[in-house]
């Protein structure tokens, strides 16, 4: 009868802090968040790459995505981007029963933009009457 070697995985190593060049522990997290507080303090946006370069010349050794994290922990969050239709669509919002024209870097179109459109050419009484208050409304932008 032959014994079968064990499927399990191996268990992993622990988590091991970072030497610097002294050959000293470091807690890589803690060095992270101070030389972002000092980056903040200048009044500069601490961003991953400089706090890895800035790191490196201290000869501790962090990668991306643990800055990105502990960064995210502290409150560092990078904005919202916005998404492409929003930014660049030229499009037709209705607030309160009344159409304000939006403009935009791009003209597209969606059809979105034509229901909207529609719906308020029928509430100003037909399409040559809303052509009308466009023509004033550009008049007043100028």
């Amino acid at each position: 009868m032959s014994v079968k070697p064990s499927t399990k995985p191996a268990a992993k190593p622990a988590a091991k802090a970072g030497k610097s060049k002294a050959g000293k522990e470091v807690n890589k997290s803690e060095e992270i968040r101070t030389v972002a507080k000092q980056m903040k303090d200048k009044g500069e946006k601490p961003r991953p790459v400089t706090i890895i370069a800035a790191l490196k010349q201290q000869g501790i050794e962090v990668s991306s995505p643990q800055v990105s994290m502990v960064l995210k922990r502290m409150g560092f969050r990078p904005r919202r981007r916005r998404k492409a239709a929003k930014r660049g669509a030229a499009a037709v919002a209705t607030t309160n029963g009344s159409a304000k024209a939006v403009r935009g870097k791009a003209t597209k179109i969606s059809v979105e933009d034509l229901v909207a459109a529609k719906k308020a050419v029928s509430r100003l009484g037909g399409l040559d009457r809303a052509l009308a208050a466009i023509e004033a409304l550009r008049q007043f932008d100028t």
